[in-house]
C-alpha cells in the first residue's frame, strides 16, 4: 500500500514540475515572436495533450471524479511560480503565459462522472472535450497580452536563440484560423494520448501488483 501511494504522489509531483518546464518552452510564444497566432497551434497541441495524459492517468489511478481538476490546479500553481521567477529575473510579465487548464480539466471530470466512471467514455469524450475547449479558454492569453513585436524590441536580449529573434510579421501567413486548427488537432490527438495515459495506468497497476 505504501509503495502504491508513494508512486502515486511521486508521479504527480514529477509531472507537475515537467508541465512547468513544457509550459515555459511551449507557452512563451508572446515574447520575442511576431508569429503568436501561428505558434498558438503548437501551444494548443502541446498543452492539451500534456494535460489529458496526466489527468487521465491520475483520474483512473484514484477512480475519483474531480482529480483531473486537482491535477490541473497543481500545474497552474507551479507555472505561476515559474512566471514569478522569470519576472524576478527582469523579464516582462508577459514572458511566460500561464495556460488556462482548469476549465478543460473540469470538463474531463464531468465526462468521467456523467458516464458513471466509464474509462473508455472518459478517454473518448473527455479527450475530445479537452482538445476542443483548451484553445477557446486560452484565447484570453492572446487577447490581453502586450503586442509581441513591440515587446521584442523593447526588451532586446543578445543571448536569444535564432528562432526567438524578431522577424518579419508572419501572422496569418500559414494558418487562417489558428484556434480552429488547434482545436481540431487537439481533439484528434487527445483521444490516443488519453488512451496512452490509461495504458500507463494499467502498466503501473501490474507493476505494483
Amino acid at each position: 500500500l505504501w509503495l502504491r501511494r508513494t508512486t502515486h504522489y511521486l508521479f504527480i509531483v514529477v509531472v507537475a514540475v515537467n508541465s512547468t518546464l513544457l509550459t515555459i518552452n511551449a507557452g512563451d510564444y508572446i515574447f520575442y515572436t511576431d508569429w503568436a497566432w501561428t505558434s498558438f497551434v503548437v501551444f494548443t497541441i502541446s498543452q492539451s495533450t500534456m494535460l489529458v495524459v496526466g489527468a487521465i492517468y491520475y483520474m483512473l489511478f484514484t477512480g475519483v471524479p474531480g482529480t483531473a481538476t486537482y491535477y490541473a490546479t497543481i500545474m497552474t500553481i507551479y507555472t505561476w511560480i515559474a512566471k514569478g521567477a522569470w519576472f524576478a529575473l527582469g523579464y516582462p510579465y508577459d514572458f511566460v503565459v500561464v495556460p488556462v487548464w482548469i476549465p478543460s480539466a473540469m470538463l474531463l471530470d464531468l465526462a468521467y462522472w456523467a458516464t458513471r466512471r466509464n474509462k473508455h467514455a472518459a478517454i473518448l469524450i473527455g479527450g475530445v472535450l479537452v482538445g476542443m475547449s483548451l484553445p477557446l479558454f486560452n484565447m484570453i492569453n492572446l487577447l490581453l497580452v502586450a503586442d509581441p513585436l513591440e515587446m521584442a524590441f523593447r526588451y532586446p536580449r543578445p543571448t536569444l536563440p535564432p528562432y526567438m529573434t524578431p522577424i518579419e510579421p508572419q501572422v496569418g501567413k500559414f494558418y487562417n484560423s489558428p484556434v480552429a486548427l488547434g482545436a481540431g488537432a487537439g481533439a484528434v490527438l487527445c483521444v490516443p494520448i488519453a488512451a496512452l495515459g490509461a495504458k500507463l495506468n494499467t502498466w503501473t497497476y501490474r507493476w505494483m501488483a
